[in-house]
C-alpha cells in the first residue's frame, strides 16, 4: 500500500502535515477528509527501487534520522505481535500506525508492501542494508526458514540492546576525561597566549639575562601569538596525511595492530573484540545460522583486520575438519581461557550457551577495565596539568626572586 505525504488544513483552519497510507490518491483524500483534514498537497513517497539504490536512506529529509534504538523497539514489537498469532503483514501494518518517525514509517511501509506482494521478510529487509545489518538479515532468514521468526526477532532485540548498552557505558566512562582534557588545554592556551605576555613584558624591559624556564615560556608565548596559524596549518596537514595513510590497507593494518598492542587501551580493545565476537557468534548460532556463515558475519563486524585474518584462517581449518577451539588457539589475540571455554562448549554440545557465558564474562571485564583506565587517566591528567601550570608559575617567579636578591 503506497504511503502519501500530505499538507492539509484542519477544521480550525490551521496547517498540518504528516504521512498516510492508502490504496490510491483518491483514497488518501477520503481518509484525510474523514479525519477532518482538507489536503492542500498530497504526494506519494519514493518507491522501493529508489530507496534500495541507497540502502533505504536516500530520501530521508535533512532532519530525519532513524536511530538504532528505534530499530530495536520495532524489532521487539514485531516479535510480540507475531508471538500473539497476528500475521506478518498485519503486524507490519500495526507498526506503521504506531510509529512516530516519518522516515521509519516510510521504510516500514515499503517492507510491508514487498511482503504483501509475495516477497520474504528477509528480501524486503535486504533492500535497506544501512538500516538492517548482515547479522539482522541472516538471523531473520534463519527464523523464516525454521518457522521461529518471533523467537529470532526477540533475540535480535536483546542482542541490539546489549550492544547499545555496552557502547553507552564506554562513552559515559570517557566523557569526563575528554571534557577535562579539552577544558585544561583551553585554559593553558589562554594563559600562555594572553596572560603570560602581559606579565613577562616587565622582565623583557629590564634587559637582563632571564632564567632558562622564563625564556622558554616567553618563546612559547610569542610563537603561539604570532604563528598560531602556522600551527593550525601543520595540524591540518598532519591530519590529512594521517587520513590518507589510514585509507590504505597497510595503514589500516598498522592502526589495528597499534590498537591491540597499546599498553593500557590495548587490553580494553581486545576484551571488547572478544565480547563482540562471543555475543554475535552465540546469537547467530542460537538462531540456526550455520557456523561458517556465522564466522563470516562475525569477521566483518569485529572492526579489526588482524582479528579478521585469524577468523578467516579458522574458517579454513574448520572446513578441513578441525574444531573451532583448535582453529583459534594459535592466535595471540584469543587468550587460553577463551579457547578452553569454547572447547568445553564444543565437547558438551552447548557451544551457544558457552559463548553467551564468555560474552557476559568479558563484558564485566570490559567494565572493570574501563573503570580502571579512567581512574588512571584522571590522576595522569591532573599531574600533567599541574606540571604545566607549575612550570608557568615557576617561570614567572624566578626573575622576581633574582630581583629580590639584587635588592
Amino acid at each position: 500500500m503506497p504511503v502519501y505525504e500530505y499538507k492539509a488544513l484542519n477544521q480550525k483552519g490551521k496547517s498540518c502535515k504528516g504521512l498516510i497510507d492508502a490504496d490510491s490518491e483518491a483514497s488518501a483524500h477520503s481518509k484525510l477528509k474523514a479525519a477532518g483534514k482538507y489536503p492542500t498537497s498530497l504526494q506519494e513517497t519514493s518507491s522501493r527501487n529508489t530507496d534500495a539504490q541507497s540502502g533505504g536512506l536516500k530520501n530521508l529529509h535533512l532532519f530525519e534520522r532513524i536511530k538504532s534504538d528505534e530499530i530495536h523497539i520495532i524489532t521487539r514489537q514485531l516479535a510480540t505481535l507475531l508471538n500473539a498469532g497476528i500475521p506478518l503483514v498485519n503486524s507490519l501494518a500495526s507498526l506503521i500506525e504506531q510509529t512516530v518517525n516519518p522516515a521509519l514509517k516510510r521504510i516500514l511501509a515499503e517492507i510491508r508492501d514487498a511482503v504483501n506482494e509475495g516477497s520474504t521478510l528477509t528480501n524486503a529487509l535486504s533492500q535497506h542494508p544501512k538500516l538492517f545489518s548482515n547479522i539482522y538479515i541472516n538471523m531473520v532468514r534463519s527464523g523464516e526458514a525454521s518457522g521461529s521468526l518471533d523467537v529470532v526477532l526477540e533475540r535480535l532485540a536483546d542482542f541490539g540492546e546489549k550492544q547499545k548498552s555496552l557502547q553507552g557505558r564506554l562513552k559515559a566512562a570517557l566523557i569526563y576525561p575528554i571534557f577535562m582534557a579539552v577544558i585544561g588545554t583551553g585554559i593553558l592556551f589562554f594563559l600562555i597566549s594572553y596572560i603570560v605576555p602581559n606579565i613577562t613584558r616587565v622582565f623583557t624591559d629590564m634587559e637582563r639575562a632571564l632564567p632558562l624556564p622564563t625564556r622558554i615560556l616567553i618563546f612559547a608565548s610569542d610563537m603561539l601569538r604570532e604563528y598560531w596559524w602556522l600551527g593550525a596549518i601543520l595540524l591540518a596537514g598532519l591530519f590529512f596525511l594521517l587520513r590518507l595513510f589510514l585509507s590504505q590497507e597497510s595503514g589500516k593494518r598498522i592502526r589495528d595492530r597499534i590498537k591491540l598492542s597499546m599498553p593500557v587501551t590495548g587490553n580494553v580493545t581486545r576484551k571488547i573484540i572478544l565480547t563482540r565476537f562471543a555475543s554475535t557468534l552465540g546469537s547467530l548460532l542460537n538462531s540456526g545460522v550455520p557456523l561458517i556463515t556465522s564466522l563470516q558475519i562475525v569477521g566483518s563486524i569485529v572492526n579489526n583486520r588482524l582479528v579478521g585474518d585469524v577468523i578467516e584462517e579458522a574458517m579454513e581449518k574448520i572446513q578441513k575438519g578441525n574444531s573451532m577451539s583448535s582453529a583459534l588457539e594459535s592466535s595471540p589475540w584469543f587468550p587460553p581461557i577463551f579457547i578452553q571455554m569454547v572447547g568445553v562448549g564444543e565437547q558438551s554440545g552447548q557451544l551457544e550457551s558457552m559463548l553467551d557465558k564468555v560474552a557476559k564474562t568479558y563484558e564485566r571485564e570490559v567494565e572493570t577495565a574501563i573503570l580502571g583506565m579512567t581512574s588512571l587517566i584522571e590522576p595522569i591528567m591532573i599531574t600533567t596539568m599541574g606540571a604545566a601550570v607549575g612550570f608557568v608559575v615557576l617561570s614567572i617567579l624566578l626573575p622576581i626572586f633574582e630581583m629580590n636578591q639584587m635588592i
